[in-house]
This record gives structure tokens, C-alpha cells and sequence, in this order.
């Protein structure tokens, strides 16, 4: 974006108020600049109220100022809900956000991902379990996104930057702020090796209505949300909620029933959410709305399909029995997954989600119903 472009973005940022007026807005007019020169009869037609009409013509020039600094870092980034580069599933939730202000790689929220939410107080098994499920999401190559809260979304954010992964932070702070305080060193590694999203202005102080606020957009940008350790009134639940209103699916992990924090979940699982006890569970819930997005995801994040150079087991998988026995199974004439299990000897289940992993990578593909290497 250009800095004029920027500018009339955050004026519609700043103007504050309901959400959605000021989309209306933005949509109608094609882009910040054209909408900000429809002048106050425009705005109104459109829904802003007088106090927000006010706030566009006359804009904090202070706070103006702060966000459009922060937007002169090369790794900044503020992209309005009409931008090409927005995250596609985000308009799909309830009160979608104006513009994010991103610190990192944006196209980090392009990759099909998993939520991982929790309890902010984990047993130190439900920290461990954090850790297992987002560290085999990024092994199969997907992101995973959670709220930086403390407990198991900083497990799971962790768990995923050790395995050199992709992870999508969402704040409810603006981006240069981070809660808890003691967070700032994990905000800061999260923004410079994966994506850090808020639909907040820089210098916006942690409220507490921000953060129910966030968990829409941690819901939004997941095809699942994975619920680890929650208590009967936790967040998490929130989260789990929204992401079922928006069509996604809606995991949960069982615990003990002498756990408290393990309430939230069974409360879940009654309320027909997946059981699940694996990564692999989650893979395999997944496997069919990830082929539907996995083409346009490809294309968007310029992954090779059907056009690649032939390729080896990545690293990651190299030291794995199975996936070794996979690849071996594996040539380029098209073969059906019934023939794949005859030959490598796994089940089904095992077949099924390590082949979606290696889609991911880019080094199979599969054509009418039959898998083969990336020619």
C-alpha cells in the first residue's frame, strides 16, 4: 500500500464505533481514499453514525501519526478486509474486521490452519499435550493460530516456532503491545518468524472486551479449533463457539473427571464436538475440507502441484519408519489409496493423514482419487 492508501486506512480505523458501517463503507468505495472523499453524506448513506462522521474529518493526528511510524518497518503491515492479501476465511466470521495491522509474513494466514486453545493455568500434562498436537499440526504442514495468552496457547506457539513451523498469533492489544506483559520476547519471536495479527491501533492497551473480540478472529482464520484443558468459564469455550458458528470443526481432548480444567471440554464433547486423542484424529477430521482448499491455497501461496522437480522426503520425515514405507510405495503412475495400503502395510487412518501432509509439502498429489509423486 502506498503511505496515502495507509493513512486513509487507519482515519477508518480510528473513527471507531460499530464495525459494520465502516466496512460497508470501505467495501462500496473500493478503497480507504475513495471512501474518505465520499465526505459526510456519503458516510452517513452508508450507515457511519455523526460520531463517527466526526472522527473522519477530524482525525487523532497523535494517534494518526504512532500507527502510520509503526507502518514504516519493512516487516509491518496493514491490510484492509478488501485486500487481495486479506486472510480468506476471516470474512466468513461473525463481524468480520475492518483492516489487520500484521507484524511478520501476512501470507502466514493464507496457510490452512489449526486452533489451538486452552486453559491459561494448564496442568503440566495439558502443556505437554499442547506442545504434541501444534508441533504434529506444523510437522504436517499446517499453521496453527491461537491468542498468545499464557498457558496453552504460548504451549502450542512455542511448540510449533522449536519445530520450525508456521504459527498466527492474535492480540487483543494493538501490534507493538503485548499481554501478558512477560510475553514480549514470544510476541517479538512469533513476529519475526510467523505472523502476529490485531485489528487493533498501534499503542491500543490490553481491554478486557478485546479479547472475546480476538477469539472470533482465532476461530475465523482455523479450519478446527482444538480445545485443551478448559474450565467450565474459559475462553477457550468462547472460541470453540464461534468457530462452530462459522461452520469449522470443533475439537476437544478428554481428561480425567477429577480435572477441573478438564470440565470445558467434556461440556463440549456432550455439546457434539470431535472426541480426539491424537494429532492424527484431527488430520484425519480435517482430511476432506483441506482438499477442497488445498488448489487455491496452493495457487495463492505459489506451491508446486503438478509442475514441480522432483522431489525427496523432507528431513523432517526421513528418520520416520512409516513415511518412509510410504514413499517407497510411492511412484509417479497414479495409484489408489486401497493399493497404497497393500503395499506399505499401515491402516487406513495412518494412509490417509500422512498423505495430506505430503500434499501440504508439495511432494504428492493426488489425480482423480489416485496419489503419485510430484512429477
Amino acid at each position: 500500500m502506498t503511505k496515502q492508501a495507509d493513512e486513509a486506512l487507519v482515519r477508518l480505523v480510528m473513527a471507531g464505533g460499530a464495525l459494520a458501517p465502516r466496512r460497508a463503507l470501505l467495501q462500496g468505495a473500493g478503497s480507504a481514499e475513495a471512501a474518505l472523499a465520499l465526505g459526510v453524506a456519503g458516510w452517513r448513506a452508508h450507515g457511519c453514525t455523526p460520531e463517527q462522521c466526526a472522527a473522519l474529518e477530524r482525525p487523532d493526528a497523535q494517534r494518526s501519526k504512532a500507527a502510520l511510524h509503526w507502518l514504516q518497518d519493512d516487516h509491518h503491515h496493514l491490510l484492509a478486509v478488501t485486500d487481495p492479501a486479506f486472510p480468506p476465511l476471516l470474512p466468513e466470521v461473525p463481524n468480520p474486521p475492518l483492516a489487520l495491522f500484521v507484524a511478520g509474513d501476512p501470507g502466514l494466514a493464507w496457510r490452512p490452519a489449526v486452533a489451538v486453545v486452552g486453559s491459561r493455568s494448564p496442568t503440566p500434562a495439558g502443556r505437554a499435550l499442547a506442545a504434541r498436537f501444534a508441533g504434529s499440526f506444523a510437522e504436517a504442514g499446517l499453521a496453527v493460530a491461537s491468542g498468545l495468552a499464557a498457558g496453552i496457547d504460548a504451549a502450542a506457539h512455542l511448540a510449533v516456532l522449536d519445530a520450525g513451523g508456521s504459527t498466527v498469533a492474535v492480540i487483543g492489544t494493538g501490534p507493538d503491545r503485548a499481554y501478558p506483559d512477560h510475553h514480549a520476547p514470544l510476541q517479538a519471536r512469533i513476529g519475526a518468524e510467523g505472523a502476529v495479527l490485531s485489528e487493533y491501533l498501534p499503542g491500543t492497551a490490553a481491554r478486557p472486551g478485546h479479547f472475546p473480540a480476538r477469539n472470533r478472529l482465532v476461530a475465523g482464520l482455523a479450519l478446527a479449533t482444538v480445545v485443551i484443558e478448559a474450565a467450565h468459564r474459559s475462553g477457550a469455550l468462547i472460541t470453540a463457539r464461534l468457530a462452530a458458528e462459522a461452520g469449522r470443526e470443533v475439537c476437544a481432548v478428554p481428561g480425567s473427571v477429577l480435572n477441573p480444567r478438564a470440565a470445558g471440554c467434556h461440556r463440549l464433547i456432550r455439546e457434539g464436538a470431535a472426541l480426539v486423542e491424537r494429532p492424527e484424529d484431527v488430520l484425519e477430521l480435517l482430511a476432506p475440507a483441506l482438499r477442497q482448499h488445498l488448489p487455491a491455497l496452493q495457487s495463492r501461496l505459489a506451491t508446486p502441484t503438478e509442475q514441480a522437480v522432483p522431489a525427496d522426503l523432507p528431513a523432517r520425515w526421513v528418520g520416520d519408519p512409516d513415511y518412509q514405507r510410504l514413499w517407497r510405495a510411492l511412484d509417479l503412475d497414479p495409484i489408489s489409496m486401497d493399493s497404497l495400503i497393500t503395499r506399505c502395510g499401515l491402516t487406513a487412518p495412518q494412509v490417509s493423514s500422512m498423505l495430506l501432509a505430503m500434499e501440504l509439502a508439495g511432494i504428492v498429489v493426488c489425480v482423480h482419487g489416485r496419489y503419485c509423486r510430484t512429477p
